[in-house]
């Protein structure tokens, strides 16, 4: 199946890391390179690192930046890029790009098993290697279900979720992506199932859970901001409030100044703001964008440029 991805908010990442054609850049989530090419096409004597971690992705990006001398394409966690960049003799870099979240490509192969739309063995393995969402639905215990449904779902009715996954592997084990979206609709009150899917929290969850989501962001965030040139940027697009409430509070620390108590006459810690926000608020689709792909409607994009 060809990857195809419909990379979210282009234009307006391209303009906010602001590329400079001898710059060196870092795309920490490939997908199908959109992004990437954007980039690429941009630069002359400059560099672009592009990394991710699922090889259909590196595959395909490693094709579509071939005509790019300048591209570089690695199979990795971007919460390994600091390491990727050490290993290439890297030491700072003028711009850092990360898309969060399942590809369109993930979502459309029913075979990697992330949609409740389409009926597949469960996997979600970004990687394609590891733990996958069969096993987590079916070793996991009730109480660890409960708290990755509640944690990476924000899910409501999480515990009886949970109870009902046990349940059900009393007569077999949990297969299907429709086997699992079945016991969470048998979970949930009706009026929930009316306004709309009820498996979409439950499904975020086990796939944060199983890909370890939230941990490789809050390693990249601790990380990547230290690697850039001054003026260099860091854009990040998330697509629920976990991921969106995890950049806000890191770009928030790092562009805060003095932490002296509000009663000190004048400040004594001497602490300075690192960086600034490029706009303070996040952008947001356009309409035409929330027209043209439904799956860009929950995308934010952060950007915080280093003083």
């Amino acid at each position: 199946m060809e990857f195809h991805h419909q990379s979210v908010l282009l234009e307006e990442c391209i303009q906010a890391l602001n590329i400079r054609p001898a710059g060196v850049y870092v795309d920490g989530t490939v997908g199908g390179a959109g992004h990437s090419v954007q980039i690429a096409a941009r630069l002359t004597t400059g560099r672009l690192i592009a990394l991710d971690k699922d090889p259909d992705a590196v595959r395909i990006a490693r094709e579509r930046l071939a005509q790019y001398p300048g591209a570089q394409v690695v199979q990795s966690d971007f919460a390994c890029m600091t390491d990727v960049l050490d290993s290439l003799g890297i030491d700072r870099v003028d711009g850092i790009l990360l898309d969060l979240g399942v590809s369109s490509h993930q979502l459309d192969t029913a075979e990697r098993g992330f949609s409740y739309l389409q009926d597949a063995k469960l996997d979600m393995r970004m990687s394609q290697t590891g733990v996958s969402a069969y096993d987590v639905v079916n070793t996991y215990s009730a109480d660890d279900l409960a708290r990755i449904l509640r944690e990476f779902g924000e899910e409501k009715f999480a515990w009886k979720i949970a109870q009902n996954i046990v349940k059900a592997r009393e007569q077999g084990l949990v297969e299907t992506t429709l086997q699992l979206l079945e016991i969470v609709k048998r979970s949930v009150p009706a009026a929930l199932k009316r306004e709309g899917n009820p498996g979409k929290r439950t499904f975020q969850a086990i796939r944060i859970a199983v890909n370890g989501e939230l941990d490789s962001l809050s390693a990249a965030l601790d990380t990547a901001f230290d690697r850039l040139n001054p003026g260099g940027r860091f854009a990040v697009i998330t697509f629920h409030s976990l991921e969106d409430r995890m950049v806000k509070q890191k770009f928030a620390a790092l562009t805060k100044g003095c932490v002296c108590p509000p009663d000190f006459p004048v400040c004594v810690c001497g602490r300075k703001p690192q960086g600034k926000l490029t706009p303070r608020k996040p952008i947001e689709p356009s309409e035409a964008e929330l027209e043209r792909n439904r799956r860009s409607r929950s995308a934010r994009l952060r950007v915080i440029e280093k003083l």
